[in-house]
């Protein structure tokens, strides 16, 4: 593969030049990733023997101290042997909408939305906002991004179902506890190559203006695009582009990506599963809570897994939320 992306004429065709270069990348990422851990095994190895041989609390505080970070990485390279099924690899398009209750959902899909993009900065990830609805007074109706990296979809797909807030609201001059709901879909980014054929009499194509903040930034021309799909009911927006035909572009692939994993789960029988996960945002559909008062705990209701430390998991610490709901999955292949 190194041959082919030096060989004259490689970039001639760029959407193949890019596959080949992800595809690329992927693997030597793979690769290093069993050459640390060989060099994890064999600075293990050493502290042992050294230890056996010639015992001191000095050599042992030292290789306590080495452990976290060991115990780290072997961990993560653990994790990624269970994302072994299909678009698991692929990058992801991660959507958030407010449930109902107004400008404290949308706070909270807010809050959630800077939650993951903490999480994919950590990750080493790149993300790009796709499209946003702000609300009336702050936060969030809904937001999707699609975020790039090795297995961005495979972790993710943990986080899909209703995220429930509980917290003394600031929007309440009473002081009072509120619960507040947010919805979490994700879908897989397929290759530009996928063969999925879209009538155009199929496509309702509405152009608006993109929304924002105001300010110099906001656009004064219809740029912003949205595609429905009327066989399927299928959605797709986007504004991110400076152009509307960019923005077109861009929703297309989505929507051929969307289609795709649809017609997939039909062929499958999956779709029944997947739609089940997109209940309704509220009472007795969270997949994890979070409280905020009038104590600190935040609880996945799937496999138990909570901490005390809100502020670390608002800050995107939440891989062992993921690691433990993707064990959890595995086990439950293995028996069936």
């Amino acid at each position: 593969m190194e041959l082919i992306t030096n060989s004259p004429g490689f970039w001639d065709d760029q959407n193949k030049a890019r596959k080949v270069s992800k595809q690329l990348s992927f693997i030597n990422s793979e690769i290093e990733h069993i050459h640390t851990l060989d060099r994890l095994k064999d600075d293990i190895s050493v502290y042992v023997e050294l230890l056996e041989e010639d015992f001191s609390q000095g050599l042992l505080n030292e290789a306590i101290a080495e452990l976290p970070k060991q115990e780290a990485f072997i961990e993560k390279a653990e994790i990624e042997c269970l994302l072994n099924e299909k678009y698991d690899t692929q990058d992801a398009v991660f959507t958030i909408h407010a449930g109902a209750g107004g400008t404290e959902a949308q706070d909270w899909a807010e809050m959630l939305f800077r939650m993951y993009t903490r999480w994919a900065e950590k990750q080493g990830f790149a993300y790009t906002v796709i499209d946003s609805l702000p609300g009336e007074e702050a936060g969030l109706k809904s937001v999707s991004m699609e975020i790039e990296g090795n297995f961005a979809y495979g972790m993710l797909k943990a986080e899909i179902g209703v995220h429930r807030l509980v917290r003394i609201s600031p929007f309440n001059a009473q002081g009072k506890r509120q619960t507040s709901f947010a919805s979490v879909f994700v879908y897989p980014v397929f290759d530009d190559d996928i063969e999925v054929e879209i009538d155009p009499k199929d496509l309702k194509i509405d152009t608006y203006r993109s929304s924002g903040a105001g300010g110099q930034h906001v656009n004064t021309t219809d740029s912003a695009v949205r595609i429905t799909h009327l066989p399927t009911n299928i959605v797709v927006s986007c504004q991110n582009e400076r152009s509307q035909i960019q923005n077109r572009e861009k929703a297309m692939a989505i929507l051929k990506s969307r289609i795709y994993q649809h017609l997939e789960e039909m062929r499958e029988k999956e779709k029944q599963k997947l739609e089940n996960s997109k209940t309704d945002i509220g009472w007795g559909n969270q997949i994890r809570s979070y409280v905020f008062q009038p104590y600190q705990m935040v609880k996945d209701l799937r496999t138990d897994h909570e901490t005390g430390q809100v502020d670390k998991v608002m800050d995107g610490d939440l891989d062992p939320f993921i690691y433990a709901w993707l064990k959890l999955r595995a086990k439950e292949r293995n028996r069936s």
